[in-house]
């Protein structure tokens, strides 16, 4: 069982980190002005509730499973998606509004938040990698 956690986690953690790349890559190509800020954004808002789904998967999974520590890390990235997204203004297109994204340099936040999550989803990937090794070991 616990090894199916964490496969299931790590295939989780996969899809994050390509929806992590896409994001970034369609932001520098925003940056550069391959693309406009209206598709931009809206290739961006589509993304964004599998994103927050797929974090609160695996944190429902760790704490269903008891894993703690895992859970721990988990849960302010997944509290974090679920903050940006209920804080969206009355208005907006989304977390991503094309009328705001260049403004107040919401777009180098943007560039910087999804690195972050990069990073992070990486470090997840080798634990959940780590964990589903050990648990296999110890069937």
């Amino acid at each position: 069982m616990e090894a199916a956690v964490f496969i299931l986690s790590l295939v989780d953690c996969c899809a994050l980190i390509f929806l992590s790349v896409y994001f970034i890559i369609t932001l520098s190509d925003l940056e550069c002005d391959y693309i406009n800020a209206r598709a931009c954004c809206s290739k961006l808002n589509k993304w964004v509730i599998p994103e927050m789904v797929g974090q609160c998967l695996s944190t429902m999974l760790m704490l269903v499973s008891t894993h703690w520590f895992v859970f721990l890390l988990n849960l302010p990235v997944a509290a974090w998606n679920i903050y940006r997204y209920v804080k969206v203004p009355m208005g907006n297109m989304g977390v991503f509004d094309p009328t705001e994204i260049h403004n107040r340099g919401q777009l180098k936040s943007h560039m910087k938040e999804a690195m972050i999550k990069l990073g992070y989803h990486l470090l997840c990937f080798f634990i959940y990698l780590y964990s589903m090794i050990l648990a296999l070991i110890n069937d």
